[in-house]
């Protein structure tokens, strides 16, 4: 089976890349910059292109079974006008590049990234993939983002809507913005730490992707996220024990807001998600447990 995977240079195509390869897969990474760790494997051919833009590499599309559509900038940064429209312009087109250069009846199985902020700001509600979306500005891009998705089923292909939880890894996503501070003893629970923290271990996002392909009768939203999520004062616990560093440093709510303007609000706020749809199907967390995930990223050398 051939997979092309866009974003394939980027944090989570970085480690999916290489496990498909493992798998016996060929892959056509697209990216804008080549990976940065050089891949020696004749079943792998990068493609240079910026994937909002529509261009020649859409033509690797029709030799293509599969699609994993990993594209998109990352969502932590201020959220000035610029930026926002950045990070909605870069999903929303590069899925609509994708959708139109799609093969009329070929059956392809389309995976295609979305998040767990699909669902807005919950509470204490446990929400699965039946939940409502949420009116946020997340949201309100996941929606749009799966709706573009899901325009591929007109052309014959499964589609799958993968709904990301925070990506514990080494390397990147959000352990990378959190080991320095508590590494200096200066980190802590954000605003009162009550709001729940959707996670997953990088090891488990890679093997539920390999999932989904695998298992054709999976199709449609699907939570990529541990079950069982953490309050964000028990996340901080965690990584100040795996750290054997205090947790008390809290940033108050107005600190985080005034710092990080609106992407403040999404850090003090959260979803209680659970992973129904690779439960019910069989799927096998490795990292059911926040403590064991923290430590097998802090423990494995860079």
């Amino acid at each position: 089976m051939a997979i092309l995977v866009t974003g394939s240079s980027g944090f989570v195509g970085a480690h999916l890349v290489p496990a498909l390869l493992e798998n016996g897969y060929q892959v056509m990474g697209v990216d804008r910059l080549p990976p940065k760790q050089p891949i020696q494997d004749s079943a792998f051919r990068f493609i240079e292109a910026d994937t909002s833009q529509p261009g020649s590499w859409q033509e690797a599309i029709e030799e293509a079974d599969a699609v994993v559509n990993l594209a998109g900038v990352n969502i932590f940064r201020r959220w000035s006008k610029q930026a926002k429209a950045l990070i909605y312009n870069s999903r929303i087109t590069t899925t609509r590049n994708l959708v139109e250069a799609l093969p009329e009846g070929k059956g392809v199985v389309f995976c295609s990234t979305s998040a767990v902020g699909y669902y807005g700001y919950r509470g204490d509600e446990t929400v699965d993939e039946s939940g409502a979306a949420g009116s946020d500005f997340l949201a309100k891009i996941a929606v749009d983002w799966e709706g573009e998705a899901l325009k591929a089923e007109k052309k014959g292909a499964r589609v799958v809507l993968d709904r990301f939880g925070v990506i514990l890894g080494k390397n990147g996503g959000a352990l990378a913005s959190m080991l320095p501070a508590y590494r200096m003893f200066v980190g802590g629970p954000l605003g009162n730490g009550k709001q729940w923290f959707p996670w997953v271990h990088m090891d488990d996002l890679v093997s539920a992707h390999l999932f989904v392909l695998e298992n054709p009768q999976i199709s449609g939203p699907v939570n990529f996220s541990a079950p069982n999520p953490v309050r964000n004062r028990e996340f901080s616990a965690t990584l100040a024990r795996v750290l054997n560093r205090p947790a008390f440093f809290k940033m108050p709510a107005f600190l985080l807001r005034l710092v990080a303007g609106e992407f403040g609000d999404m850090l003090l706020n959260g979803q209680r998600v659970y992973p129904k749809k690779l439960v019910e199907q069989g799927f096998e967390f490795k990292y059911p447990e926040l403590e064991a995930a923290v430590r097998a990223v802090v423990d494995t050398p860079d």
